[in-house]
């Protein structure tokens, strides 16, 4: 895995251990876990970061970090994958989850506006909530079991090849 780079991009964890605003949740913080890269807390953490995101909440940041927390996975990845899902990225996203929700549902998809607008929004929730949650629930699950099975598969990958180039490595030194 390429942790020296991802040890480079994440927050150092003193830092945000002794953050003010962080306080209140006193040692919770302090679980090694949650700032170790090894294969099993940052696969857990792609799992609860791709979740997350792909869920229509409001603070979803607050929310992947109490499930990373309780997951024990690496906070700052977990937490970072929220961004997935953007201003930009959002539209679309939850449109496709709304698109599996009415599938599975067998209900009748609602017309969408050239423009969409909070008024639209406010006035159509009751219609669409069911099927925007249930797809969802759905996408955001699958996506985040691939996410996990494939960073446990990438990192087992990476480490198998880095021991193979170490094992040629030892054996052109040897034969020298």
């Amino acid at each position: 895995m390429p942790r020296r780079f991802l040890k480079r991009m994440m927050p150092h964890p003193d830092r945000i251990k002794g953050s003010k605003s962080l306080q209140f949740m006193g040692n919770l913080l302090h679980d090694p876990n949650l700032w170790h890269l090894n294969r099993h807390s940052v696969s857990r953490a792609m799992a609860v970061g791709l979740f997350v995101a792909l869920m229509p909440i409001p603070m979803q940041m607050a929310v992947a970090a109490a499930i990373a927390i309780i997951a024990r996975s690496n906070l700052p990845i977990s937490v970072s994958l929220v961004w997935l899902t953007n201003p930009v990225t959002m539209p679309p996203i939850f449109f496709a989850q709304y698109q599996v929700g009415v599938l599975l549902l067998g209900a009748s998809e609602r017309s969408m506006p050239m423009e969409l607008s909070v008024n639209w929004l406010m006035a159509e929730l009751h219609h669409i909530w069911q099927p925007l949650l249930l797809g969802s629930l759905v996408v955001g699950t699958v996506v985040a079991a691939l996410g996990y099975v494939l960073t446990l598969l990438y990192w087992r990958m990476w480490v198998s090849r880095n021991w193979q180039r170490r094992k040629l490595r030892r054996r052109r030194q040897s034969q020298e």
